[in-house]
């Protein structure tokens, strides 16, 4: 039987894992604008990897569940690296919380009921969701365990009063390790495993609409004042990624892993701390 991994969102970092995690497997390559996907898809198949595409809208319940029944039908689900997501400068707080936290939740439940034994899957989260401070047990459980469509409809999520893009992405990057944690318990009933990267600052397209944007001077600052003095790569990335859905990774689920170069330290406890 094909072995598949599902990539959704075709830049830089779902590419870099995709390439690590894809030998001798079939990959579908999803992303919201097909051009995108078709782009991505030439280099990996330029590279050797056996790739087709689809167009999803992770927003759209019905788009992810095409997805997942496209994928099911080419053979068994043992990937999923989802790396779709908009950033702060990019979008609304509404569209912010429809895309990486109701999109992610969307991701894991579809997925969760059709990966196969063994399988294993990433979200891209972010630090952004380790900057946030300590919410409470119950609004904690709520991200985590709340039925998917009733997840924006959460008090802690009114829109009226949610108005900063910032805090609505970090609140949906913290909801994601949330929800990456209590989707491992229902995914380890099928034998598969699910894990949360929360990068830094990676060199990506979205990292520099970032470094371009309003937040530039913050980010730059970020990149300075951190223990590596430097942003990172989506290689890197792919690194951390390969251990997680690997042979070498079959003891970890419901983990998120912060990789940032320190700025979350600097953060907390160093020069970046809030004056």
């Amino acid at each position: 039987m094909t072995n598949v991994n599902v990539v959704i969102g075709a830049g830089s970092i779902g590419q870099a894992i995709a390439r690590r995690v894809s030998i001798g497997k079939k990959v579908l390559l999803a992303d919201l604008r097909k051009e995108n996907a078709e782009a991505a898809a030439k280099v990996l198949s330029e590279a050797g990897f056996d790739v087709s595409t689809a167009v999803v809208d992770v927003s759209s319940r019905e788009s992810v569940h095409s997805l997942a029944k496209t994928a099911s039908a080419i053979g068994e689900i043992v990937g999923v690296i989802h790396a779709a997501g908009v950033s702060p400068s990019q979008a609304s707080p509404s569209t912010i919380l429809k895309v990486d936290l109701y999109g992610t939740a969307l991701v894991l439940e579809e997925f969760g009921n059709v990966i196969g034994q063994g399988g294993s899957a990433v979200v891209i989260s972010s630090q952004s969701g380790h900057r946030l401070p300590a919410l409470t047990p119950d609004q904690d459980k709520a991200l985590a365990t709340t039925p998917v469509d009733d997840l924006l409809s959460l008090p802690m999520l009114n829109l009226d009063h949610l108005t900063d893009p910032l805090y609505a992405y970090q609140i949906s990057k913290r909801g994601n390790s949330l929800r990456v944690m209590a989707e491992a318990v229902r995914w380890g009933k099928r034998g598969a495993r699910v894990n949360t990267i929360s990068p830094g600052i990676i060199f990506t397209p979205l990292a520099y609409d970032e470094l371009n944007g309003p937040r530039g001077e913050g980010y730059r600052r970020m990149i300075q004042l951190s223990s590596a003095g430097r942003g990172g790569t989506p290689d890197e990335v792919g690194s951390v990624a390969a251990l997680l859905m690997g042979p070498d990774g079959t003891f970890i689920t419901g983990s998120d892993f912060l990789m940032d170069g320190g700025v979350t330290a600097a953060y907390w406890y160093g020069e970046l701390a809030p004056k």
